[in-house]
């Protein structure tokens, strides 16, 4: 292992309700949908991509208003990240200070640009993370996004921290181990490698 790379929700922090609040917001003030978001039925969707979640929550618009409305959400949503953070997840902050004393640490996500950014600046992470990459920039699964990384980066033997299955195929599709995060909002039944807290990682990796 020459370096770890993690995902954000349900592995680093927990922004469904601020996530919620936003989007709300967003689709009273944008559109004429009688819809609203709890909490829990985002953390389904979780970790897909932007298209997925459009799709997924949207259906009942055509193609083109669905990416528009959730263009705007998504633009609602890291302005008001700004004030009302997620929650991250208990010693979060401490294991990353002390795995980023050992290894190069990096962020994958599925999320739109901007939102990595919030969530280190909102949550004092900024300094522990060499570089991130995310889907609204690759506009790619996130296996390839992740590969995307290691290349820009020269990694040769990296981890991926996650919570999904989806996370689980990512990491089966790039070619590198994964380390389930059992409390996050996914279930990978075959992972081989698991924690149960994030402080975990600690007697994985150190």
């Amino acid at each position: 292992m020459d370096s770890i790379i993690f995902d954000v929700d349900g592995t680093i922090w927990d922004s469904t309700k601020s996530v919620a609040d936003s989007w709300n917001k967003a689709i009273r003030e944008h559109s004429d949908l009688d819809l609203n978001l709890e909490p829990v039925s985002l953390s389904r969707v979780f970790g897909k991509t932007m298209t997925e979640i459009a799709d997924i929550l949207f259906p009942m618009l055509d193609t083109e208003d669905r990416m528009n409305l959730l263009d705007i959400c998504f633009d609602e949503e890291n302005h008001y990240l700004e004030d009302h953070p997620g929650v991250l997840y208990p010693q979060v902050t401490e294991t990353i200070q002390n795995l980023a004393r050992r290894y190069p640490l990096y962020i994958v996500s599925n999320c739109q640009c901007g939102y990595i950014e919030v969530m280190l600046k909102t949550c004092g992470l900024t300094p522990y993370i060499k570089d991130h990459l995310c889907f609204g920039e690759t506009q790619c699964s996130k296996g390839e996004t992740i590969r995307l990384l290691i290349e820009k980066n020269n990694l040769k033997s990296p981890v991926y921290v996650g919570d999904t299955q989806g996370d689980a195929d990512s990491c089966r599709s790039a070619g590198i181990p994964f380390i389930f995060a059992e409390y996050g909002f996914g279930d990978v039944p075959d992972a081989k490698t698991r924690i149960q807290t994030f402080s975990d990682l600690e007697n994985i990796c150190l």
